[in-house]
């Protein structure tokens, strides 16, 4: 009998008690306005950067929560009768603020910053959807199984996430919670009637990335590269290696995209060469095709003399 995996990160559905899980054993945390988990240091501030932190561990699935509850806060046992001095009142207290007079033009507040644009409300029929996708609106998570797509119903949060005070809460509707858990599980308060597995995909919507910052380190036989684009889309990005450039296609979920052939200092083996898709970068595993030392990492860039070692270190 299939069952559903609780642990923090995973949620898949599972039939083989020993299936392979990944996930975050530890609970959230969200300390003035940044997020993130216990179990890992990772901390970002907005919500869906949150939910895009990889998991730490490795383990086996599970149907029963074990994350560890967080500890209540505990006041510290004072006696009744310990005195307490309060010093001078008017130290303690702010200083005064200075009347401005009625006839004096107050001082214009700063205009409230720009709302971000809104996600897509259907997807373009000229893009694939592959099977596996999760729908990219908040609170639905619901998957594309194939097939026909008619009589769909995605119920779903339009609004954004709301933490404050210890309640949490979605802006688009009035339920309010006390646990991390409990708000994962607000049901959606609009329904559409069709999911949302890619967007438009419009130009004039998307943000054109010319360059990443990049760095990598060395070994005898590969190169591991890490180009820096945050919330990257896994499953529309595309990565293809050739045996002196890499293919790029990488679709963020904030509306960029970096598109570029990626021109390689050395030549590579590109049937053994990988590729992994974590919460800030991409990271390429480049296998050499010749062992040799590359100064750079791209063609292009420029050479700095520095010699660099690979191998093993010889011991002392």
């Amino acid at each position: 009998m299939a069952k559903k995996c609780v642990h923090k990160g995973c949620g898949k559905t599972y039939e083989d008690e020993n299936e392979e899980c990944v996930y975050h054993p530890g609970p959230p945390v969200f300390h003035e306005g940044q997020k993130g988990w216990k179990c890992c240091k990772p901390r970002v501030l907005t919500f869906d950067e949150f939910l895009a932190i990889p998991p730490c561990t490795t383990g086996t699935h599970s149907d029963v929560d074990d994350t560890p509850a967080p500890k209540p806060a505990q006041a510290p046992d004072i006696p009744s009768d310990t005195p307490v001095s309060l010093g001078s009142l008017k130290e303690s207290l702010p200083a005064p603020v200075p009347r401005v007079p009625t006839s004096q033009s107050a001082t214009p507040r700063p205009a409230a910053s720009p709302k971000p644009p809104e996600e897509s409300e259907d997807d373009d029929p000229s893009l694939e959807v592959k099977q596996g996708m999760t729908c990219r609106r908040r609170g639905c998570g619901q998957k594309y199984e194939g097939g026909d797509r008619e009589g769909e119903s995605c119920v779903h949060h339009p609004g954004a996430p709301i933490f404050h005070e210890g309640s949490k809460g979605w802006s688009c509707c009035k339920r309010r919670v006390l646990e991390f858990d409990q708000f994962m599980n607000i049901e959606g308060c609009k329904t559409k009637n069709r999911h949302l597995f890619v967007g438009s995909g419009k130009k004039g919507g998307e943000e054109k990335v010319e360059t990443v910052r990049h760095d990598f380190y060395q070994t005898g036989t590969s190169v591991i590269a890490s180009l820096y684009l945050k919330k990257i889309d896994k499953e529309s990005a595309k990565v293809v290696f050739h045996p002196n450039h890499v293919d790029l296609d990488l679709r963020t979920s904030d509306s960029k995209r970096y598109a570029t052939e990626f021109p390689l200092f050395g030549t590579i083996k590109p049937e053994e060469s990988k590729h992994r898709i974590l919460g800030t970068k991409l990271e390429l595993t480049l296998v050499k095709a010749d062992g040799a030392a590359w100064p750079v990492l791209r063609s292009d860039d420029k050479l700095t003399g520095e010699m660099i070692q690979v191998g093993r270190a010889g011991r002392v």
